[in-house]
């Protein structure tokens, strides 16, 4: 396209005053390389390593706070809690209870013989319930096929490789209570 004339009769090509207001500037992904020389030294390689030392020890000192607290309450305290008569479980029979506390899930087990045993029913691979399965006599879990002697609470077959946490029973009578746990 050609010059294009005025109505004063001048050649106007373009490059006149009134073109600046309607400049646009370039984006800044479209300049080749969008960073400054100038803002290179609000990040500095001294200040990054500050920031990573600070870091990590501030990452240390809450791991050393989460340990400190999990050293307050022994593993083995809980509060003592009745569990069930001992005449409500039949023989080979289990029984789902809550502990240490109510959202905790355990399973009370009346083995042969008249013993009683109970473990955590959260399962040490992957923490998903463990069932008793009566009729092939051990503990199962049905996530990743894990499996768990009765009587010991030891892995037998699976991917779990930690025995199931045991809760600790007194027997009073007829009442079987819960008095800690073992990890």
């Amino acid at each position: 396209m050609g010059p294009v004339s005025d109505p004063d009769g001048k050649a106007n090509d373009g490059g006149g005053a009134g073109d600046e207001a309607l400049a646009v500037p370039e984006p800044r992904w479209g300049a080749e390389f969008p960073y400054r020389w100038d803002a290179d030294d609000l990040a500095s390689r001294r200040r990054l390593l500050e920031w990573a030392v600070y870091a990590s020890g501030a990452l240390f000192a809450g791991t050393l706070a989460i340990a400190a607290l999990g050293r307050l309450r022994p593993p083995g305290s809980a509060a003592v809690r009745a569990v069930a008569r001992a005449s409500d479980v039949p023989e080979g029979g289990a029984l789902y209870f809550g502990y240490p506390g109510p959202e905790d899930e355990a399973v009370l087990l009346h083995l042969p013989g008249g013993r009683f045993v109970a473990y955590s029913q959260r399962c040490t691979h992957l923490s998903c319930s463990v069932l008793f399965q009566p009729e092939r006599d051990r503990l199962y879990c049905p996530c990743h096929e894990g499996v768990f002697n009765p009587l010991t609470g030891d892995p037998v077959a699976g991917p779990p490789r930690r025995r199931l946490p045991r809760i600790l029973l007194r027997r009073e009578a007829d009442t079987i209570f819960a008095i800690g746990m073992t990890p």
